[in-house]
């Protein structure tokens, strides 16, 4: 497909009204693409296949369009969402036709140098991605650099349309990346960028682990590559990125150029001699992956000059956020803690880590991810474990092979996909949850597995948690009597 580098793109006001631009999407990101276009004096069309999507424009003078198959004539540029496959009909028809096709990351690059949209010149890009932690470590980033003075927001796959924090004038973004974002991003390199971990997602939208790993590896580009080396794929981007500085980070005692622990305080011996940044108990949320994540935003911040001072009082400010181990409910010695966001099995098996004892709430859509790992590692910490969604029988399964001794309860759900019968599900994981559970556990939904089963998303499905652990433990306390919907299903 062709493409555009950052300055063929044609920066300054002048080239944009000579232009039409394709916007694929017309929810919250495609508005503010649309919006930024018709500032410039492009000519636009918007292309969404939910007609009330494209209701959302309201009076914004566009052709729409519902043909997500086709680009229309006159059309030398496609700007999509993030969702869109490169073999979608979409992508093909922009290939066969010779017009390139960006994401809104790479847009927003192109512009940081149009005086248009950005008249102080192109802010500087902190960049993270991984598997998991990106939005817990994007969080800790923009705190850090915020304690530090400077003008930051956190954009990005975090919420924030990047362009949106272009157009508001910030002189430093802490951009969360998506693999899918990265690979419609051929030339975004950020000054410093991060990626976390690598571990089996979204390959049914990559097509290989090479290809994800791949895309990931973009934001290596820069002057500073920044990588997990207590992570095997993350630490061999790292060796292998073109960057001209390399650091990793560690939660073992660090050496000459990394970031790691030192008898409880992060301490950094890439930017510094061995100098503290901060005290372990300053990370929220705590455990391996929040100091994992503590430690990759605090390199992120040294590489652009962020004292230790304010790594310290950037990291006491961050609390976590929704879905990501918060806890919900705690009676009778047992605490009910929500890592909805723990979409796939390497961020359960992350979550499972930070508890010692544990009543484990999984399954969903697994989309091909095998849990054997994740139960081998953990099992161990198992007190019991409730499966429920469409793909609840391979996690009862691989509990059963390698934690035969582990007592399964199955709450059933998900497999009409259904929405609305989502809640009653997970008040009756909730209540099997319940009989398994004694003082001093946790009952964590990990699920290791999408939500889309039996929820709008990942959130919904946490929120319906909260709402049946409170229950639970406001009505039955830490045990109870095992609701007459859930079937127990012995794992030997």
């Amino acid at each position: 497909m062709a493409s555009w580098t950052r300055s063929e793109a044609g920066a300054g006001p002048s080239s944009w009204p000579e232009r039409h631009v394709l916007v694929a999407g017309a929810r919250r990101t495609g508005i503010s693409v649309v919006d930024v276009l018709l500032h410039l004096g492009a000519t636009v069309t918007v292309a969404d296949g939910d007609p009330a999507q494209l209701d959302t424009l309201g009076e914004r003078p566009v052709a729409r369009t519902q043909d997500m198959a086709s680009v229309p004539d006159g059309v030398d540029l496609v700007v999509t969402s993030p969702g869109f496959r490169t073999d979608s009909p979409l992508a093909l028809a922009a290939r066969a036709a010779s017009v390139p096709m960006v994401g809104e990351p790479e847009l927003a690059w192109w512009l940081g140098e149009d005086p248009a949209v950005c008249p102080d010149g192109p802010p500087r890009w902190l960049a993270v991605t991984g598997t998991n932690g990106k939005t817990t470590t994007t969080t800790m980033l923009e705190a850090i650099l915020r304690a530090a003075g400077e003008d930051t927001v956190a954009c990005g796959n975090i919420g924030l349309p990047i362009l949106d924090a272009l157009r508001a004038g910030h002189r430093v973004l802490a951009v969360e990346l998506s693999s899918f974002q990265l690979e419609w991003s051929p030339s975004v390199r950020p000054f410093a960028g991060a990626v976390l971990n690598l571990a089996e997602d979204h390959l049914d939208w990559h097509g290989s682990m090479a290809a994800y790993g791949a895309a990931k590896a973009r934001v290596l580009r820069g002057e500073v590559a920044v990588g997990g080396l207590n992570d095997r794929e993350a630490a061999a981007l790292l060796v292998a990125a073109p960057a001209p500085l390399h650091v990793g980070f560690t939660r073992g005692e660090p050496a000459p150029g990394e970031l790691g622990i030192v008898d409880g305080h992060l301490v950094d011996r890439a930017f510094g001699d061995r100098v503290r940044l901060a005290a372990v108990t300053d990370v929220a949320p705590p455990g391996p992956p929040g100091e994992a994540n503590a430690l990759a935003a605090a390199a992120l911040a040294r590489a652009h000059g962020v004292s230790p001072e304010a790594v310290a009082a950037g990291l006491r400010a961050v609390a976590p956020g929704p879905h990501r181990g918060a806890v919900v409910a705690e009676a009778g010695g047992v605490r009910w803690v929500d890592d909805s966001k723990a979409t796939n099995p390497h961020a359960a098996a992350a979550s499972l880590a930070a508890h010692p004892s544990v009543v484990w709430v999984a399954g969903g859509l697994l989309k091909g991810a095998d849990v054997t790992d994740v139960v081998v590692a953990h099992r161990g910490r198992l007190a019991g474990a409730v499966v429920l969604g469409r793909d609840r029988a391979v996690v009862a399964a691989a509990l059963a092979r390698h934690a035969p001794e582990i007592p399964v309860l199955d709450a059933g759900g998900g497999d009409d996909g259904s929405v609305s019968e989502s809640e009653p599900g997970m008040l009756a994981a909730a209540r099997a949850a319940a009989t398994l559970a004694r003082p001093g556990d946790t009952v964590l939904l990990a699920p290791a597995a999408a939500s889309m089963d039996m929820f709008r998303d990942y959130a919904a499905r946490g929120d319906a948690f909260a709402a049946a652990a409170r229950t639970v433990a406001g009505g039955v306390g830490a045990h109870g009597a095992a609701s007459p919907d859930v079937e127990t299903s012995p794992s030997t």
